[in-house]
């Protein structure tokens, strides 16, 4: 069975596109003067389009892209949604966090089961870690679901830019 696409935190996407890489990276550095709705900075093949510090939230999402080039005249445009680097950072530490004491409370319950000694409250602990991971999960598409008009916002703007 395979999974919705519906279930990705970080929806990815790519576009054949007919112009040169180069072509197309100018296209953005030149929208990047006249833009007011959305940030876009480069940086060599990435382009980051962002939105303003003063409409962003927590959970506001940036496209991220990279334009590759193989042969003349063609390209590959790969984009990325995802939140900002640092609430991803953020949501990855607690992640680690949680997998580590999950395994840690896990060692200790059976450590304390081979011995004899009661190990009721580790195996608790270890369950609320596997709590804590799905309220993390669900903090994430909740976060997902919050920044959803940007993306299509983001989305529409990188199509727009992509027919000039």
């Amino acid at each position: 069975m395979e999974l919705p696409e519906e279930i990705i935190l970080r929806p990815r996407f790519e576009l054949q596109l007919d112009q040169s890489s180069d072509k197309l990276l100018n296209l953005f550095e030149e929208t990047a003067t006249t833009a007011t709705e959305f940030v876009i900075k480069r940086s060599d093949q990435h382009v980051f389009i962002k939105i303003p510090k003063e409409k962003q939230h927590f959970w506001s999402p940036q496209l991220d892209i990279e334009i590759l080039s193989f042969e003349e005249g063609k390209s590959t445009l790969h984009g990325l949604f995802g939140p900002k680097p640092s609430v991803w950072t953020l949501f990855m530490f607690l992640h680690f966090g949680v997998a580590t004491l999950f395994i840690g409370f896990g060692i200790w319950a059976y450590t304390n089961a081979s011995l004899d000694k009661p190990y009721i409250m580790q195996l608790f602990m270890t369950g609320l870690m596997v709590l804590g991971w799905f309220v993390l999960y669900f903090a994430g598409r909740l976060g997902k679901s919050a920044g959803k008009k940007e993306m299509h916002a983001l989305h529409h703007f990188l199509m727009k830019t992509l027919e000039t």
